[in-house]
């Protein structure tokens, strides 16, 4: 019997502070066993890439053998349409789906996910779509987080834990940035500060770091020796670009969700016959136009390389590698959108450092920067994760010249996509699953407990207010209040402020519910 306790409510909610330095250690745990399958997905991709490359260089010279090379790519779209139907959660970026399973409105079979998720985007991102592997990546850390807890029969708040130690873990090895996959976990998964997945995440993001380096070096992912920053007379042109990011990015956004709604419209097509059809077209790109085919790391490095292209030929890649991605994207086809939206932000930054060149006399030295800034606010524009779009740029680049100008032209952006009302691409892509499936997703037993936490942000209704004067939401009990390092029993004066966590038990079937509930009394951390 006292085995069988081991990992319950009970243990956690009275053993709480050595419950911190547990999560700390599995978090490491996740993160080594992360890192170790990113690194076989990492190659796995890299090696597709160069056989695609060596495939188009024959095709040009061997023209008759092309029909072979259709019916190649039709069979691998099939395939990853089997593969979605048998596991829907393994298509698109994952990242909705991770936050779906977190706040218990979808169910995740890990196993499944890592399967599916591995060989789909293999072949998926490995022929050639327009497809990034972070997504994936945070997927695939989120599934082993999950089965960890799984296997050794941790609770349904550890396990939450774990996933999100997971997910930072899957970001971190996908880009050698530790730092933006535990920003990544804060801000965008989680949507605020908790200082249990801050010490979690940030042990498994290290780990996955470590290992994920031991394979492929310790240099950033687009290394470059020198990158010159702006000199401050020039912050206006950044803040102009800002502005322009903002709006495109909410193009992007509006985009994504309208090419999906498109493939919807396809009835007369089985839904695993879609992906077939970015397929066939990545055969006329990658005759005509091979940069756009992949995520887009090459297309950076190249533009960062080379100091950009003829403008003209700049546009045309801009337009290709945007309809690319996103009809790519709306395939349902398993992979992520972080890659190609930093090349379409690295493409915009080439073609407005040009302009700056050739209109107001700016220093060729200078394109590089723009295509730096362009990446990091075109992130923000998209996902509204500013903090994360300048830690990630930052690691990716090594450069630490930027920041002053990475934060201006990221809030500009935030600010632009804000006003115009463009919502950020994972919330949006997440409600448009659960429509889909009409919410009717029920996870967890009545039987069991779970243990919830909920920071009370700034401009909350509960902020200065008493326990006793707050109707609290049904089925559920607050049974501790976390402030800073002090952990308060509560009571009926005891008052609730601003950066408090409040820590709430309930059944495992009211998550779903309970987590709504507060979401609309609380307010959510920006």
């Amino acid at each position: 019997m006292k085995e069988d306790n081991k990992h319950n409510t009970y243990n956690t909610l009275f053993h709480w502070h050595s419950f911190r330095l547990k999560l700390v250690f599995e978090g490491i745990a996740v993160g080594i066993l992360t890192g170790l399958l990113i690194i076989l997905y990492r190659f796995s991709l890299e090696k597709s890439m160069e056989f695609i490359k060596y495939i188009y260089g024959v095709l040009l010279i061997k023209p008759y053998l092309i029909p072979i090379w259709v019916g190649v790519l039709v069979i691998v779209g099939f395939i990853v349409g089997k593969i979605i139907k048998a596991e829907p959660m393994v298509s698109g970026s994952g990242i909705p789906q991770v936050e779906g399973v977190l706040l218990r409105k979808l169910k995740m079979s890990w196993w499944k996910v890592i399967l599916g998720k591995f060989f789909g985007g293999v072949l998926a991102i490995g022929s050639g779509l327009s497809l990034g592997r972070e997504g994936p990546s945070v997927q695939l850390g989120a599934a082993i987080g999950q089965g960890f807890s799984k296997i050794f029969k941790r609770i349904k708040l550890e396990e939450k834990y774990l996933i999100t130690s997971g997910a930072s873990a899957g970001l971190a090895a996908a880009f050698n940035a530790p730092l933006a996959g535990v920003m990544f976990a804060l801000e965008e998964v989680h949507k605020n500060f908790s200082p249990l997945v801050l010490l979690s995440s940030l042990a498994a993001a290290l780990s996955a770091d470590y290992v994920s380096s031991g394979f492929f070096g310790l240099k950033p992912v687009l290394n470059f020796k020198t990158l010159n920053a702006l000199p401050l007379k020039s912050y206006f042109y950044i803040i102009v670009l800002g502005v322009v990011l903002g709006a495109l990015g909410g193009l992007f956004n509006k985009s994504i969700l309208m090419f999906q709604t498109l493939y919807s419209k396809l009835r007369r097509i089985p839904k695993e016959f879609h992906i077939i059809i970015p397929m066939i077209i990545s055969i006329l790109l990658g005759l005509v136009l091979p940069q756009v085919l992949g995520g887009g790391h090459e297309l950076i490095t190249s533009l960062l390389a080379n100091g950009g292209s003829p403008i003209l030929f700049l546009l045309m890649l801009l337009l290709a590698k945007f309809l690319f991605t996103m009809v790519s994207y709306g395939s349902g086809a398993p992979g992520g959108i972080f890659l190609p939206l930093l090349s379409i932000g690295a493409l915009i930054g080439s073609i407005y450092g040009f302009l700056a060149v050739y209109l107001f006399h700016f220093e060729n030295i200078y394109i590089n920067s723009f295509i730096i800034l362009a990446m990091a606010g075109y992130f923000t524009a998209v996902v509204r994760a500013p903090i994360t779009g300048i830690i990630l740029i930052t690691e990716m680049t090594g450069s630490f010249n930027h920041l002053l100008s990475l934060a201006i032209v990221s809030i500009t952006a935030y600010i632009v996509a804000d006003l115009l009302g463009s919502k950020p691409i994972y919330e949006s892509l997440l409600e448009r699953i659960l429509r889909k499936q009409g919410r009717k997703v029920a996870i967890g037993s009545y039987k069991h407990k779970s243990i919830l936490e909920f920071a009370i942000c700034m401009g909350s209704e509960l902020d200065g207010k008493v326990i006793k004067d707050i109707k609290w939401p049904s089925h559920c009990l607050l049974v501790a209040v976390k402030r800073g390092e002090q952990e308060i029993i509560p009571k009926g004066d005891t008052a609730l402020y601003a950066g408090d966590y409040l820590i709430v038990l309930t059944n495992d079937d009211k998550v779903s519910k309970i987590n709504d509930s507060f979401a609309k009394i609380i307010g959510h951390c920006e």
